[in-house]
């Protein structure tokens, strides 16, 4: 028969689950349709009819549960109504609640669905009107649970306010209740599939049954609060504060101090003080008598019976007299944890006391009760020093930390401080809690972002000042502040005599004062020769570096420069790669604290004089890496183009072709922009028109003067538009096999293009690129060239056509097999090599992203060319 009977409750319990979550579903799509102005009324109704019957509440309360306090229930009440409707009355709960035109996004706010909501014994009343309040001004239906001893107050308190709600317009089942409370009706309440948020205020184990659930809970378990009296306290304000604090409610509140440190300096002070204000401190055989009572042997920790019982009764009940008026029983202990059975949470006008001998032991005990039960809940500390406060707020392992706050009226916010008013104290990961501050509405809200596509801001960086024309080497006499030079260069720049003829006009000022001149520079430079130049530099201390040379000269004296501004800089981890320079993990030291830099180009190729980028080179891996930040921006650059007239006619070629790989790539960068286009369509038009001169005859000084213009324009480009997979394959090759960075790039050119040029596998994300055009662009550049490009199809043929024409007109080999490249050799290096070029940073702006296996195909086209 009795199990009979326990299936009909079981039956029953299920029915009546089930019914009050499809009321409280049906009241979620009817809410869904509610205004902001429908909300705000049916809230401030409720929060009337609160106000109302605030005192009736707060007598049944006591009635009902012969806990706490009648006048403490009353201000409860008042406080869960009065100070949550203030906080609600102009919060944004409905449709877009915050919008921020200047980025273009803003936020729109749902319920989160129907709330299963469990009630305390501590708080039966106060804990429904705010529950209540939250929940309709989130459009969220709400079911209650209620402790089993406080049924009957919690069911009037919710029916007078689903009352006024429905009066104002809500849905009829927007606020619910078990009529029963039973584990199984509790548990399957929460687990209901209709159920979206389980709001429970509770012991730990109903909190714990929350989070065991499979559903969203916001959970707030019990407070061992330590409140700390440090030897500098005010004793009278905090010693009223305590008590005032530990005699609210009788002591009910979870926030509420349940054990004192005192320094020992002030120790016989404040107890002096507690005594003169009725707090009774027990004898050993009184706290004996005390534990007996208030703590359950089998599990060590408090006894409900005792919970909001006034001082006397507790004392009455361990057969311990004292006097009527006695506010707090006080026990003075030695320890925490099992062996001390009354330093756990207490929830009573029973007080723990501890003697500290030093701001280190008082610390430890904190947090020691705080671990004992209390952990991310409260911690409480009266004192005049800031040095304190900040410490132990650094060490106290709880969500609020409360400073010259009476604990339980500090905690529930807005009385004492700016803490957000609730009746549920988040505890955070620490106590096995979703949040770690004060509960409110907006956490009973879904909050959608809507965002519109953002442009981010794009900058255009040169030098601060370009000196250009023949003989603009002279600039050196009058920049500004050059006392001790640093010249980095190459031998042939020695032997050419350029390095005389920067020195000429640097000792023409009357305020230069030294030099020294570092001329071991190689081409490709290496990692060890940028130290070895850094370390000379440490050395002579320049305030001013001049980058006299070719771009690995330029690029070589860069970095250097680097290390001599920071020796602790890290080279790996500057070359790590990076999606966007702004945001990146590492960031460059700041430069120009101890020297400028001024860069004078001697080839027509690179750019490196108006680019923030350095390629340096790891020889034993082979392995090109370009360092690449805004801090590496020369100061100054000198486009002098007589110190172009000796390059070699290979080199020439090799430089011009780099010049021309700049200018395309940059041009269908999904970074290029209105600003980079002219220059390089201007830098196009010049390498097209006088590289064939230049090579054909190095005397020939327009030429010369115009190819040097060029690869500075081109430069100027590609460090505000960036380049693109060309480069980094010519990178990875080319410190592999050693072949010349512009044959590199020449070989490439031509692949690139018409792999660029077709419909991308994956589209490269840029949020200033609004859709792939690579194609059309270098149709377009076929067009400004005079090319065929009647389609865009013979435009792309007509470019590849006429960059392939120039290559074979400058002698340039168009295949890694004619720059002797053994083929097993290099297949064998194939897949090491597209790694090398996916991680280039040059690869992230590419019109198109490539696939590691697509970069290995164009390697393979590579060997044998076009």
């Amino acid at each position: 028969m009795a199990v009979e009977e326990k299936m009909l409750q079981q039956q029953q319990t299920v029915s009546m689950i089930d019914r009050l979550a499809a009321n409280a579903a049906q009241a979620a799509t009817e809410f869904r349709s509610f205004t902001q102005e429908m909300v705000d009324e049916i809230v401030k109704q409720m929060a009337i009819v609160a106000l109302e019957n605030h005192d009736k509440f707060a007598r049944m309360a006591v009635e009902e549960t012969n806990r706490g306090l009648y006048e403490d229930k009353i201000t409860k009440n008042m406080f869960a109504t009065e100070m949550i409707y203030h906080t609600l009355r102009t919060l944004k709960t409905v449709g877009i609640i915050s919008e921020n035109n200047h980025e273009g996004s803003y936020e729109i706010a749902e319920p989160v669905g129907v709330i299963a909501a469990l009630v305390p014994v501590t708080n039966p009343t106060s804990t429904v009107i705010y529950k209540s309040l939250i929940s309709m001004k989130t459009r969220n239906p709400i079911i209650f649970s209620f402790h089993p001893v406080s049924q009957k107050s919690g069911r009037f308190t919710a029916a007078l306010l689903r009352e006024a709600a429905v009066r104002a317009g809500a849905p009829e089942n927007c606020i619910q209740w078990l009529e029963t409370t039973t584990l199984d009706g509790i548990n399957m309440l929460m687990k209901h599939p209709k159920v979206s948020l389980i709001l429970a205020t509770g012991g730990s184990g109903m909190v714990k049954a929350a989070y065991s659930s499979g559903k969203p809970a916001i959970g707030v378990g019990p407070g061992n609060v330590p409140c700390y009296f440090e030897k500098t306290a005010n004793i009278k304000s905090s010693v009223q504060d305590l008590i005032m604090s530990k005699t609210y409610d009788n002591g009910m509140i979870c926030a509420s101090e349940q054990a004192l440190i005192i320094d020992k300096e002030i120790y016989t002070e404040v107890i002096t003080e507690m005594i003169a204000n009725h707090c009774y401190f027990l004898n050993e055989e009184e706290r004996k008598q005390l534990e007996k009572v208030a703590i359950k042997e089998e599990t060590r920790f408090l006894n409900p019976m005792i919970v909001g019982l006034p001082a006397f009764k507790i004392a009455q009940m361990a057969g311990i007299e004292v006097p009527f008026d006695t506010k707090v029983l006080v026990v003075e202990l030695e320890g925490v944890g099992p062996k001390y059975p009354l330093s756990c949470e207490k929830l009573s006008p029973v007080l723990a006391c501890y003697k500290a001998n030093s701001t280190e032991e008082a610390l430890n005990l904190a947090e020691a009760i705080l671990e004992y039960g209390g952990l991310g809940h409260t911690a409480s500390i009266h004192t005049a020093n800031d040095q304190i406060v900040e410490q132990y707020a650094m060490r106290m392992r709880a969500g609020r930390i409360l400073i010259n706050t009476p604990s339980a009226q500090g905690a529930t916010g807005n009385v004492y401080n700016d803490l957000l008013p609730t009746l549920t104290l988040g505890t955070g990961t620490y106590g096995g809690n979703s949040v770690s501050v004060n509960v409110g509405a907006m956490h009973l809200l879904n909050i959608k972002k809507v965002a519109k596509r953002n442009n981010n801001a794009q900058i255009l960086r040169t030098p601060p000042q370009i000196y250009y024309r023949k003989n603009s080497v002279q600039a050196l006499e009058i920049i500004p502040d050059i006392k001790k030079a640093f010249i980095v260069t190459s031998p042939s720049s020695v032997k050419n005599g350029y390095v005389d003829k920067v020195l000429h006009f640097l000792t023409k000022r009357p305020d230069f004062v030294h030099y020294e001149v570092f001329s071991e520079v190689e081409p490709d430079p290496s990692i060890e020769t940028v130290m070895a130049g850094a370390e000379l530099m440490r050395h002579a201390k320049p305030n001013m570096i001049i980058a006299l040379g070719g771009g690995s000269v330029l690029d070589a004296a860069k970095a250097m420069w680097l290390f001599y501004e920071d020796s602790e800089a890290n080279f790996n981890t500057l070359k790590l790669k990076t999606l966007n320079p702004r945001k990146r993990v590492v960031t460059y030291p700041k430069l120009r604290e101890k020297a400028k830099f001024i860069a004078i180009p001697t080839t027509s190729g690179t750019g490196s004089e108006v680019t923030s980028f350095a390629v340096i080179t790891d020889k034993k891996a082979n392995i090109k890496y370009p360092l690449s930040d805004p801090e590496l921006l020369p100061d100054v650059a000198i486009i002098d183009p007589q110190f172009s007239m000796t390059v070699p006619k290979e080199i020439t070629a090799d430089t011009g072709m780099d010049v021309l790989t700049h200018a395309l790539e940059a041009f269908v960068s999904v970074v290029a922009n209105d600003f980079t286009d002219g220059q390089i369509i201007k830098a196009i038009q010049l390498v097209f028109k006088y590289l064939p001169r230049a090579y054909r005859d190095g005397s020939d000084e327009l030429a010369r003067e115009k190819m040097h213009y060029a690869s500075t324009i081109a430069g100027l480009a590609f460090n505000n538009a960036y380049l693109g997979i060309n480069h980094s394959l010519a990178h990875a090759v080319g410190a592999e096999f050693n072949i010349a960075h512009g044959r590199a790039n020449a070989i490439f050119l031509p692949l690139v293009i018409r792999f660029n040029a077709v419909k991308p596998t994956k589209f490269t994300p840029f949020a200033g690129y609004e859709y792939y055009k690579a194609d059309k662009r270098y149709a377009e550049l076929a067009k400004m060239l005079e090319l065929p490009a009647r389609t865009t199809e013979e435009g792309i043929e007509s470019l590849i056509e006429a960059v392939i024409n120039l290559a074979r007109e400058l002698d340039m080999p168009l295949s890694v097999e004619e720059c002797r490249v053994s083929q097993p050799v290099y297949e064998s290096k194939i897949t090491e090599m597209a790694l090398h070029a996916v991680h280039d940073p040059d690869t992230n702006v590419n019109p198109k992203r490539p696939l590691t296996r697509e970069l290995m195909e164009i390697l393979r086209q590579a060997y044998k060319g076009v």
